[in-house]
């Protein structure tokens, strides 16, 4: 049975609700728009679907428990934010700030993320298809079994990994088809000050560690290849990665991959103590 009502599809066969975010092409306002999502969530739906999606803001924000969003367009800023438990799958691009500060669940982008992804973050997956902007994964941390996740299948630039306290970061430095072929991006997949001010975590990156340049590590980072845990842990990783994205695993755990990690629990510490730490 259909039901429409206004911008919003109704279909209980399939316990599906599709709101369209620009009806007649004149998008709505993100705080109406994100209004309807609560309400649809409060009748007991569990899936919407959102087309025709054009900067709204907040999508998914602070939601939590067994929820699925589906967009299909370009959300604006702090998707997902401070969300913990939900799927969000975007079939296009995103803008700043997707994943801030969230808790918990997958947050899938089938295009690319832009600035300070996943800021923040602690707990939860974001998988990107392509690249990543400046500044993403600054400050995530991470409790016990609480850990951010974050993979980008292209590139990201400059301060990657910024003051990051826990958690895995994923660059795989690849041009992805809807198919699940892929090529080689040529030249640097990464830009200068990676991981600066990192005290925790682990950064991988699919190149060996020679052909990264020392002036791209930021203060306080060291660069070795990865060890047989660190590979175990990023095979677990991939698997997932290759399911949404059809990509074949054993081809991407072919590559070679770096990992930098911290030189140090306090890098910065001789700046505010003239004892060595």
């Amino acid at each position: 049975m259909h039901k429409v009502k206004d911008n919003i599809n109704y279909d209980a066969g399939h316990k599906v609700v599709t709101i369209d975010a620009s009806p007649n092409r004149i998008p709505i306002k993100y705080q109406v728009l994100n209004e309807q999502i609560h309400q649809i969530l409060n009748e007991g739906y569990k899936h919407i679907k959102l087309i025709n999606v054009v900067g709204q803001r907040f999508i998914g924000a602070a939601l939590s428990g067994d929820i699925r969003l589906e967009v299909h367009g370009t959300p604006g800023n702090d998707l997902g934010i401070f969300m913990d438990g939900p799927t969000i799958e975007v079939f296009g691009n995103v803008e700043d700030q997707a994943g801030n500060t969230m808790n918990g669940g997958d947050i899938i982008i089938h295009g690319s993320a832009r600035d300070v992804t996943g800021l923040s973050a602690r707990a939860g997956n974001i998988f990107v298809k392509g690249n990543g902007g400046y500044r993403c994964a600054v400050h995530i941390k991470q409790f016990r079994h609480k850990r951010p996740v974050m993979v980008f299948g292209g590139s990201v630039r400059q301060f990657f990994g910024e003051y990051m306290a826990g958690g895995l970061l994923i660059v795989l430095g690849l041009v992805i088809k809807e198919d699940g072929t892929f090529s080689v991006m040529e030249g640097n997949i990464v830009e200068n000050a990676i991981g600066t001010g990192i005290h925790g975590g682990m950064i991988m990156i699919a190149r060996p560690k020679e052909e990264i340049p020392c002036h791209f590590l930021g203060v306080g980072t060291k660069i070795s290849d990865p060890i047989e845990p660190d590979m175990k842990d990023l095979e677990k990783v991939l698997e997932r990665y290759s399911q949404i994205f059809h990509v074949d695993s054993k081809e991407l755990l072919e590559m070679d991959f770096s990992k930098i990690t911290a030189i140090s629990r306090r890098p910065f510490a001789s700046n505010y103590c003239s004892r060595s730490l």
